[in-house]
C-alpha cells in the first residue's frame, strides 16, 4: 500500500553556508547525500511525496547542477512539486524532463479521511478558530520559513511546517503530521476549552477597532467647518 509524505526546502546544490551549516553539514554535497539517504530510508518507490518548493539551486547548465541531478535521480517515490520562489521555469523543466517530478502546481489540496489538507510553499491562513469542529478545519502545510519548529504560530495548530529544517532533513509522513496537529489542538483546547470562541472574539474585536480608527480618520478628513 502506497504512503503519503511531505517535505520542502531541500535546497539541493545550494552553496551557502548559512543554509547547510545550521543543518549540521560542511558543504552542499554532504547535505544532499544525507537528505537522499534519509528520504529513501522512509519513502518506497510507490509512495507519493509532495515537495512544497525550493527543490534545487544553481544554473541548469552548470557542472554542479548536473552532478546534483545524478544524486536526486535516486530519490524514491512519485514526486509532486508545489512550486516555491526559487523554482524557476528552467529548473522545473529539467526536473520534468529527467522524470524526477511528475508534475508541478502552485498549490494543491488532498484529503485523508475527513481531513482537508492544503499545500503551498508559503504559509497560508486556512482556519480562524470559528465554531467548526477539529475535523472541519483545513490544515495548511507550508515551507519557505526554514523554521526549526513545526508550527508557525503557537496558538494556531492548522499551519504546519513540513520543511526539512524542522524534520531532521527527512520527509514527514501524513499520519505523523496529523498526529502533531491533533496533539497541538488538544493542548490548546485543554488549556482553555473555549479557545475557539475566544480566538474568534479577539480577532473580531481587533478588526472592529481597526474599522473604527479608519472611519474616524475618514470622518475627520471629509468634515467641513
Amino acid at each position: 500500500m502506497s504512503e503519503i509524505w511531505f517535505t520542502s526546502d531541500t535546497h539541493f546544490n545550494h552553496h551557502k553556508e548559512f543554509l547547510y551549516g545550521p543543518r549540521g553539514f560542511t558543504n552542499p554535497q554532504e547535505m544532499g547525500e544525507q537528505i537522499v539517504t534519509l528520504w529513501n530510508e522512509r519513502v518506497k518507490p510507490d509512495d507519493t511525496v509532495y515537495h512544497l518548493g525550493d527543490f534545487i539551486f544553481g544554473a541548469p547548465d552548470s557542472p554542479d547542477f548536473s552532478a546534483t541531478l545524478s544524486l536526486i535521480r535516486q530519490l524514491q517515490g512519485h514526486i509532486v512539486l508545489i512550486r516555491g520562489n526559487h523554482d524557476s521555469d528552467k529548473k522545473i523543466n529539467v526536473l520534468l524532463n529527467e522524470h524526477i517530478i511528475g508534475f508541478w502546481v502552485w498549490a494543491y489540496m488532498i484529503t485523508k479521511g475527513k481531513h482537508k489538507i492544503y499545500m503551498s510553499h508559503y504559509p497560508t491562513l486556512t482556519a480562524n478558530f470559528d465554531d467548526k469542529a477539529f475535523i472541519q478545519h483545513v490544515i495548511a502545510l507550508h515551507g519557505h520559513t526554514h523554521q526549526t519548529s513545526n508550527f508557525l504560530q503557537a496558538d494556531n495548530p492548522f499551519m504546519y511546517h513540513v520543511g526539512v529544517d524542522s524534520h531532521s532533513c527527512a520527509p514527514v509522513h501524513i499520519d505523523e503530521m496529523l498526529s502533531d496537529v491533533r496533539n497541538r489542538w488538544d493542548g490548546i483546547t485543554q488549556l482553555n476549552p473555549r479557545v475557539e470562541d475566544l480566538y474568534f472574539t479577539d480577532r473580531k474585536r481587533e478588526l472592529d477597532e481597526r474599522y473604527n480608527e479608519v472611519f474616524a480618520k475618514l470622518h475627520r478628513e471629509t468634515s467641513f467647518a
